[in-house]
């Protein structure tokens, strides 16, 4: 349409590829514009039409693309996304955000003094599975909420070390690719925390990256704690809430990026939904167990939400200051890991 968001996107990974180009191909909205892909032709063939640049210099040229998806590896999402800031585009940067808390800062500096928009890709807000948490806690059902554990559990017993997550460059690591996800979604529920201790660490052999966190994160009147691991046979619960009237107890992980990567569009009958045998359930004192269904996961859901406030139609969901906030909790996270001991969160 005409009025659609012309966008580019940089990088053709699994990140430009799933989470990105094909998401905002099926985003009302949006118009996939550009891809920047620098050697190979996967990009053309995936989404023939679309214009494919070698360098990010070449999509800058084209001044109707108002907004940039940086998708490269982790070390460089601040160079890309500065880059961009300072053509005045809006930006999204995949998770992490960026390296250090430092970056994230000048960033939205740049954003502020370009007036344009800067946000991280934190999709996961959109997992079915955390949207029906969120239903299950507005509800008041569970009372005063005092206690939080998620899990994102794998099982791969070897390591990949010829892929960049994972062969000991700047960026890599369980911590930076799913601690980015679970923090925010604690943050997303409870906002600041007062403190963190971690425990990050390798389990592995021959890894050269962490692969395992704990993370204990202390809000006001709520513990959270964050775990991770790539040798979980049988992998954790993703959410055990406790409150003062009940608790809620949800398995099995969040089924689009699977359906992605098979090549399953969200216009495909059941996309996003979860078996019954998946579903959360609410256990209140004298009652019978519940099951609550899952809601349908959309991750169009944040790309949806970066048009409308880009249109001035909407806040932000994903903000930079939370952005921000995950960023430095990384941080500490290792700060702590690293002198074992618990440290203040401050702003």
């Amino acid at each position: 349409m005409a009025n659609d968001i012309r966008t580019g996107v940089i990088g053709f990974g699994l990140a430009g590829r799933i989470f990105h180009s094909a998401v905002i191909a099926e985003t009302p909205g949006l118009e996939l514009a550009c891809i920047v892909q620098r050697k190979g032709d996967d990009a053309a063939k995936a989404h023939p039409g679309v214009k494919i640049c070698r360098s990010i210099e070449e999509m800058l040229q084209d001044e109707t693309i108002r907004l940039v998806v940086v998708g490269t590896p982790s070390d460089v999402h601040f160079e890309h996304a500065l880059q961009c800031l300072r053509a005045g585009r809006n930006v999204l940067i995949d998770k992490p955000f960026t390296l250090t808390s430092d970056e994230a800062q000048q960033l939205i500096d740049e954003a502020r003094k370009q007036g344009v928009l800067v946000t991280a890709y934190q999709n996961r807000r959109w997992d079915g599975s955390f949207m029906t948490l969120k239903q299950v806690l507005a509800s008041g059902v569970l009372g005063r909420v005092v206690s939080y554990e998620s899990h994102f559990d794998r099982f791969r017993e070897l390591p990949r070390l010829d892929v960049w997550r994972e062969n000991g460059g700047p960026g890599g690591g369980t911590l930076f690719d799913l601690g980015a996800h679970l923090i925010d979604q604690a943050g997303a529920l409870f906002g600041d925390p007062e403190s963190i201790w971690a425990d990050v660490r390798i389990d592995r052999e021959g890894a050269v990256v962490d692969d395992a966190f704990d993370i204990l994160l202390k809000f006001t009147g709520v513990t959270a704690m964050l775990r991770a691991t790539t040798i979980a046979a049988k992998p954790g619960p993703q959410f055990v809430v406790h409150g003062t009237k009940g608790s809620f107890v949800k398995w099995g992980l969040d089924p689009q990026e699977d359906a992605l990567r098979a090549g399953a569009k969200f216009s495909d009958a059941g996309f996003g939904e979860e078996p019954e045998s998946q579903w959360g359930e609410l256990y209140i004192p004298g009652e019978p167990v519940r099951k609550i269904k899952t809601a349908a996961g959309d991750y169009r859901g944040i790309y949806a939400n970066v048009r409308d406030a880009i249109q001035e139609t909407s806040k932000l969901e994903v903000t930079p200051e939370q952005a921000w906030r995950t960023t430095r909790l990384i941080e500490l996270a290792r700060q702590s890991s690293a002198e074992g001991r618990r440290l203040a969160f401050r702003r």
